[in-house]
């Protein structure tokens, strides 16, 4: 049987599945059982808040969102959880991913949310990895 997943990945749009791929591939290449869920703080926000609320009984330890645009996913994610969030923003738009990259890192004070690189789906695992083998 599979393991429980640890690490949980979110994105917006089933059209963002394949940078999220990225990430999932690099995770199974080092053993870390994850779980992909396309959830919108937009247009699924009650599913998105459930999801991420459960996370923790659920077995998971980390949640990575990726977005574009506005990016809330992440700082929506840290909004219902203590669990460690990462997020990485996407590179779409008229600025490139730019304005993702901000949104991604300006979120309120008692949110905290770590930020890789724009389409930095390979980052955002290997620090997934890293906090997973945190004691």
């Amino acid at each position: 049987s599979q393991a429980q997943p640890s690490v949980l990945m979110i994105c917006g749009s089933p059209s963002d599945l394949d940078t999220v791929l990225d990430c999932e591939d690099a995770l199974t290449d080092l053993r870390i059982p994850s779980l992909v869920r396309v959830l919108s703080a937009h247009r699924t926000p009650d599913e998105t808040a459930e999801t991420i609320r459960n996370a923790e009984k659920d077995g998971i330890r980390v949640v990575i969102a990726f977005a574009g645009m506005s990016a809330a996913l992440a700082g929506v994610s840290a909004a219902h959880t203590l669990l460690p969030v990462i997020g990485v923003p996407f590179a779409v738009g008229p600025l490139n991913g730019l304005d993702a990259l901000l949104a991604t890192v300006q979120v309120p004070p008692g949110v905290p949310v770590a930020t890789v690189g724009v389409d930095n789906a390979k980052n955002a695992a290997h620090l997934a990895i890293r906090i997973l083998r945190r004691p």
